[in-house]
């Protein structure tokens, strides 16, 4: 499981295209997949807070964050965008944030309301993907859109887990585990 900043490091364009897709309106926005007790999917819409440390996010008592306590797996999603059709993903593991300078300092940053009942989760990172749509001059889409992928190369992402890229006529940056 690489944290946000291994990600950085390793594919720093990559990763600043989807942090400028999930900060697109300023503050992160984006839609939260978890996993429900009984299996199914649960999404919500969430602030994700990207900094040069980490993924992370503020989630206030829900079923999402008792999805998460309980089974860590989580999958995010850019809002869409106004202007284009591009989009970001990310998927991996949470887990809880403990160390209090850590939660302090990301509170303070993010404005998070300090009395309410949230707690604080970093994301790692075991697949990123980041789609751009050409675009043409009367507006609509033009062919298939440009993918680029990365796959934690330290872990074994599970098939499902992994994004499904489409065929692009510009080049297309894959990175297998």
């Amino acid at each position: 499981m690489a944290s946000w900043s291994d990600f950085a490091v390793d594919e720093p364009r990559l990763a600043d295209g989807i942090r400028l897709l999930m900060q697109q309106y300023g503050p992160g926005f984006g839609y939260l997949a978890t996993v429900r007790a009984d299996g199914g999917p649960r999404v919500h819409p969430v602030s994700p807070v990207i900094t040069a440390d980490g993924l992370f996010c503020f989630v206030i008592d829900s079923p999402k964050r008792r999805d998460l306590e309980r089974d860590g797996r989580y999958a995010l999603h850019s809002f869409p965008a106004e202007e284009s059709d591009d989009e970001a993903y990310v998927a991996g593991r949470a887990r809880p944030v403990t160390d209090d300078a850590t939660v302090a300092r990301l509170a303070l940053a993010a404005r998070a309301a300090p009395h309410a009942d949230w707690r604080l989760f970093e994301f790692t990172v075991d697949v990123a993907m980041l789609a751009r749509h050409e675009r043409a001059a009367t507006g609509g889409l033009v062919g298939e859109p440009a993918v680029q992928v990365w796959l934690d190369p330290a872990g074994a992402t599970p098939q499902a887990a992994r994004p499904t890229p489409h065929r692009t006529r510009a080049a297309r940056h894959v990175r297998a585990a």
